[in-house]
């Protein structure tokens, strides 16, 4: 029976019959044991090098692996009143101490080799994902040379078409397909502060249908308006106080000793009590060597700290949207969305420390893509399923998990007979993730990594049950 996961590929076409079934195999084999290597999770030689060799066909490409799993987010989509659409760039370091992965270009310097990997992910407005909806990779083939003041004024006399950045727009671009393919569906296209490009906010967001794609971008770097004098934050500080909040800041370590950056300095944890205010203003065009941007209206909430400690620097979130923001409640359901921007950053916690992509031995560039776009769907998965407990803890545990599977392991871990009702899920999902190192209290809720370990010993738990449970042909 073809398991769920193994739906996201199904049918994928790739020009040969043998081939368009391999996908399936190999995602089930790698959902069940994300953390092993591929040899281990294979079972056997003839399926090991069966993957091996697909990984390393010609006609396999991640954009091919994942096309089934695009057409099965944007149905995922269509079925959400509002969806989150994300986007956000991860380093997938490939660096190797003997023989580099060819095709594979610098990082941060020339030593450091690997790719930059680019996805549009989808979610609920709670924090659901539904899936990647577009990604892109791409190696640089040179590193910039000579002092920082030189490479900011060359990279201003550069077209955004040839830069990394236009990755942002090219996000936007396949967002605003999704928002026309899904015309019931509120699609607002979500990023951090490296996304704060003025050619994003120019850029059309109109649809076929009527209704735009909406945009909440969190703001790097403080614009002028069209108000002589006057910047968007000035403007935002100068607007009453909708509400206050206080929020747990952790902890944060510095990684360099020589790191600069304010986000990235070391803070204690603490409790900080934020003000948030909100105003509408219009954004004075920057301008550009090679064409003449519009100004554009845009809204404004700012999240600022008060009463910071001595030493420490302020929380500030200042959001530009094109969100309504006419009323406190709608002020507060901008930040909302917006704290929901993390998941990205768990999907790829996930995608790398769960599933490991950067410890997977490749000789070539391209094969190392195509595995990484298996992966990119089993983190989805298991980040899925964590959220799934989470926020419909009531459903049966069989929407997600085969009776072998659930029953295996509420006898592992109760050590009772399994019930003739299937658990509730977020009960399921305890028990799986205890199996990889949670305890279990009404207070916490487990995490990925425990979650993937666990779903790895559940793998073999309900093979187990399979072979000589009470439902087993051989018993």
């Amino acid at each position: 029976m073809e398991s769920a996961i193994a739906g996201e590929v199904a049918g994928v076409e790739l020009g040969d019959q043998r081939l368009n079934k391999r996908p399936s195999i190999i995602i089930d084999r790698l959902s069940a044991q994300p953390h092993v290597s591929i040899p281990a999770a294979m079972h056997g030689r003839n399926e090991l090098e069966a993957a091996y060799e697909f990984f390393a066909n010609d006609k396999v490409t991640p954009e091919a692996i994942l096309s089934k799993h695009y057409v099965m987010t944007r149905r995922r989509i269509s079925q959400e009143r509002v969806c989150l659409l994300v986007q956000d760039t991860t380093e997938v370091e490939l660096t190797r101490p003997q023989q580099q992965v060819q095709g594979a270009g610098p990082l941060s310097c020339e030593s450091q080799r690997g790719a930059f990997v680019h996805p549009l992910m989808a979610f609920t407005t709670n924090g659901i994902p539904l899936g990647t909806a577009w990604h892109k990779h791409w190696t640089r083939t040179e590193l910039r040379t000579g002092a920082p003041e030189e490479k900011t004024k060359a990279l201003k006399e550069i077209p955004i078409e040839d830069k990394e950045s236009i990755r942002w727009i090219e996000g936007l671009k396949e967002a605003l397909k999704v928002a026309n393919e899904c015309a019931e569906t509120c699609c607002i296209l979500m990023g951090d502060s490296e996304s704060d490009i003025y050619e994003l906010f120019a850029e059309s967001r109109e649809t076929s249908h009527g209704r735009p794609l909406e945009f909440l971008v969190r703001a790097c770097q403080v614009r002028a308006t069209t108000e002589v004098g006057q910047s968007m934050l000035d403007q935002a500080r100068a607007a009453s106080c909708c509400y206050t909040a206080t929020v747990k800041v952790s902890a944060r370590t510095q990684k360099m000793a020589v790191e600069t950056r304010k986000r990235r300095t070391e803070r204690p944890a603490r409790t900080a009590t934020v003000e948030v205010r909100a105003c509408s203003t219009t954004l004075r065009a920057p301008p550009r060597p090679d064409r003449k941007l519009p100004h554009v209206s845009v809204n404004i909430v700012l999240v600022e700290e008060v009463g910071t400690p001595e030493g420490q620097e302020p929380i500030q979130w200042l959001l530009v949207t094109t969100l309504p923001i006419s009323s406190n409640e709608l002020i507060r359901t901008v930040v909302e969305y917006y704290c929901q921007r993390w998941g990205i950053e768990v999907f790829f916690k996930t995608l790398k420390s769960g599933c490991r992509i950067e410890e997977r031995q490749f000789e070539f560039f391209d094969r190392e893509m195509n595995c990484i776009a298996v992966y990119m769907i089993v983190a989805w998965r298991v980040l899925l399923l964590c959220r799934l407990g989470r926020e419909c803890p009531d459903l049966s545990c069989e929407v997600v998990f085969e009776p072998s599977e659930w029953k295996a392991v509420y006898l592992v871990v109760t050590k009772k007979n399994p019930p003739s009702v299937a658990p509730k899920l977020n009960d399921m999902i305890r028990m799986i993730a205890s199996l990889g190192g949670y305890v279990i209290r009404t207070n916490t809720v487990p995490g990925t990594q425990t979650l993937w370990f666990g779903l790895q010993r559940m793998h073999d738990f309900a093979n187990c049950y399979d072979s000589f449970g009470p439902d087993s042909r051989r018993r």
